[in-house]
């Protein structure tokens, strides 16, 4: 590990070190850029990439296949600078959590779920989130600013390095899920750089069915990564109609639900065999009734897709509650028996608040929940049931 650089803001509000340039979170056209603008050839960036991402390697003198020359200057130009880890919590059931500091007494969180046979990561795109969605534990933190690409794939090289490899001797990470802290889609220009690395043979190499963007319905955003990048998709939907979605995704009123689905259809037409997770929160008297099955059934009808049902996770504040295990299981059966293809998600890591809906970190100096001509806030939905 290194230590952390001092930070300075862009125009933008993203961190970038003053003097030399972080090559953690560029991609391999991007490093060519890089290596082409000091008349170096092309393959120099593979080097870097599988250096750093493949070997883990982050100090140039031991990069071994570049000349001294070229190493020299890259001291002069370049670092590979890595997110500082503030804490890190292991859960019983396995689970583990890392608090990144990022600037300013600003920080996000991570979260890795191990599984047979694979092990997932759950990785924060943003200090805290704008979207204010009512059951998250994120949105209720507010938003400070977007995470650098260096800021976002150094979660997934700090997660290989301290776990331990798997059995066949690969790294720890077989999955990567943008579903913690933020909105992917509203960091675009980063989180594409970052979804690169992942999927690329020179660095990370996962299968592209093994990295998720999980987005609560930026449209503009879903159409434009369908064509730049093709990964899994999640959509946090929540509600079967406008009115619900409306209370508790606020993005709803933005992107109403029959926008957002048919930009989840033509992201799904694009790619072949691909299918959209939907994921939906299961709050008790909010949305959980077998109405709403009925209804969500019908919303997703011959479609292209599948229902993930979560248990809500509580967390300081909030008013909700989780609904009964019996509802759970009797909403996943009505949507089985309306021919869907629907999941519940294990709830991991609730006993170091690594759950999904959790995730909070560190959010101060944090800019007014808006996102275009929209507030959001001061919510009030109706619990039809105890």
């Amino acid at each position: 590990m290194t230590t952390a650089f001092v930070r300075v803001l862009d125009k933008d509000g993203m961190t970038a070190a003053p003097d030399k340039i972080n090559l953690l979170g560029m991609s391999q056209d991007m490093l060519e850029q890089f290596f082409a603008e000091r008349d170096e050839k092309p393959f120099r960036a593979r080097q870097i990439l599988q250096w750093v991402h493949q070997r883990g390697v982050i100090d140039f003198d031991e990069m071994t296949d570049l000349s001294k020359k070229l190493r020299e200057r890259l001291h002069s130009d370049a670092e590979i600078t890595l997110p500082t880890v503030q804490s890190r919590h292991d859960s019983s059931d396995g689970t583990v959590k890392w608090l990144f500091a990022t600037d300013c007494g600003q920080a996000v969180e991570t979260v890795f779920i191990p599984e047979p046979g694979r092990g997932t990561l759950c990785i924060s795109s943003q200090v805290g989130c704008a979207l204010d969605c009512a059951f998250c534990a994120t949105g209720a933190q507010g938003f400070n600013r977007n995470l650098t690409s260096a800021e976002i794939i150094g979660q997934v090289f700090v997660a290989n390095a301290e776990l331990p490899r798997r059995e066949n001797g690969e790294p720890a990470v077989t999955n990567v899920v943008f579903m913690g802290m933020g909105e992917p889609l509203a960091n675009y220009r980063n989180v594409i750089p970052a979804l690169k690395l992942l999927v690329s043979d020179w660095s990370y190499g996962l299968s592209r069915r093994r990295v998720t963007v999980s987005t609560s319905g930026l449209v503009p955003h879903l159409n434009k990564l369908g064509d730049e990048c093709n990964v899994s998709l999640a959509v946090s939907l929540h509600a079967p109609n406008d009115a619900l979605r409306d209370q508790i995704v606020p993005i709803n009123k933005l992107h109403p639900i029959a926008t957002l689905l048919d930009a989840c259809w033509s992201y799904a037409a694009k790619h072949a065999n691909r299918f959209v997770t939907f994921e939906y929160v299961m709050l008790r008297g909010v949305n959980d009734s077998l109405a709403h099955a009925d209804e969500l059934a019908e919303l997703l009808d011959k479609k292209p897709a599948k229902v993930n049902l979560i248990p809500f996770n509580p967390f300081p504040g909030t008013a909700f509650k989780r609904s009964s295990t019996d509802t759970i299981q009797h909403f996943q059966n009505r949507l089985r028996q309306k021919g869907m293809v629907a999941t519940t998600r294990k709830t991991r890591g609730d006993d170091i608040d690594a759950a999904c809906g959790q995730l909070a970190g560190k959010v101060s100096d944090r800019v007014r929940n808006r996102l275009g001509d929209k507030t959001f806030g001061n919510r009030n939905i109706k619990v039809v049931s105890a």
